[in-house]
């Protein structure tokens, strides 16, 4: 079993949401591997540079050391993505484009996301946790 992070857990983790830390050390001693996407890193990142948050900056590349990216390298995930555009458009259920390409993401490389957006909900076969519940 593989998960993918959404920017919202990745934020936990900085903020040592103990619930969080306690899942992730039960997953890695399982053994389970645990990604930060690509558009999670692009989002935390921008925004410690944006706000000169260079303490903040150095925790979030500590975190980055510990779990592998998930890239966004692959037309499949782009095509899943805008399949899910579509789908989420006609149904009256739009996200955001970043949403919608982290679980493009999650869904190509068969992994979990973790999320505390309930929106991400309104995605099917989408497979969601939420550790911050």
């Amino acid at each position: 079993m593989k998960y993918v992070l959404d920017t919202n857990i990745v934020t936990a983790i900085m903020k040592k949401d103990e619930k969080v830390i306690q899942k992730i050390e039960n997953i890695l001693q399982d053994g389970k591997i645990i990604f930060i996407n690509a558009i999670s890193y692009y989002e935390i990142k921008r925004g410690l540079l944006a706000a000169n948050a260079y303490k903040k900056l150095s925790c979030f590349e500590k975190v980055c050391k510990i779990f592998s990216i998930t890239l966004l390298d692959n037309i499949i995930i782009l095509d899943k993505a805008s399949e899910i555009y579509a789908d989420l458009k006609k149904n009256g259920n739009l996200i955001e484009d970043a949403d919608i390409l982290i679980a493009s993401i999650a869904m190509f490389n068969d992994c979990i996301l973790v999320s505390d957006d309930s929106h991400f909900k309104r995605i099917q076969n989408l497979q969601l946790e939420n550790w911050l519940n």
